[in-house]
């Protein structure tokens, strides 16, 4: 049976591999470094979800169960070989091979027409005010992560640096074809309106 390789999947199998944890741990590392950036933790049930499927296709294994007192039991997880092996493959594939992703943004531009030009510009505005705020962030973490960390651990966010920067980029062309009037809902003045 192959497991399903999610960003999660791959984050809580790289920290098992790291160190033998339990879920609430991997949900704070994942926190602490920062890596909630790029992995969804928000809800923890989803740890617990990709937990179950990891421990049921055997890439990870219960190490120890214990309990201490008046707290919840703790169950501490250890990757397998063939957990290691998968992850191996997972990232290599990862690396290698882009995939096709659904976000929300490119399937609100490819449906623009439904709000009018003014409220596709305001809100195109609020998202590259957003963005830029959000630059400023990673530019700073980026500098503070420059004076300890080795650049292997700045990469993901360099490479958020490089998107965040691309989209407010293309958004603010946008926003300026949208003032200009050369993107309009207007049809083509040689094409019949529909």
């Amino acid at each position: 049976m192959s497991t399903r390789r999610s960003p999660l999947a791959v984050a809580l199998l790289s920290l098992v591999v790291e160190a033998p944890t339990h879920a609430y741990r991997m949900q704070q590392l994942i926190k602490e470094r920062r890596k909630d950036d790029v992995v969804n933790v928000a809800q923890r049930n989803s740890i617990y979800q990709t937990i179950n499927r990891l421990l049921r296709d055997g890439l990870i294994a219960v190490r120890e169960t214990s309990r201490e007192e008046k707290r919840p039991e703790r169950t501490i997880y250890e990757a397998t070989e063939e957990g290691r092996e998968t992850l191996s493959r997972w990232m290599l594939a990862m690396l290698s091979t882009p995939a096709r992703e659904f976000p929300e943004f490119p399937a609100a531009l490819a449906f623009l027409p439904v709000v009018t030009g003014d409220e596709a510009r305001a809100a195109l505005e609020q998202r590259a005010a957003s963005l830029k705020a959000r630059l400023a962030e990673v530019e700073h973490e980026l500098a503070e992560g420059r004076r300890f960390l080795a650049p292997v651990f700045l990469v993901e966010s360099e490479y958020q640096q490089a998107l965040i920067q691309a989209e407010l980029d293309y958004i603010r062309t946008l926003i300026a074809d949208l003032r200009s009037g050369r993107v309009t809902w207007n049809p083509l003045p040689d094409q019949p309106h529909q």
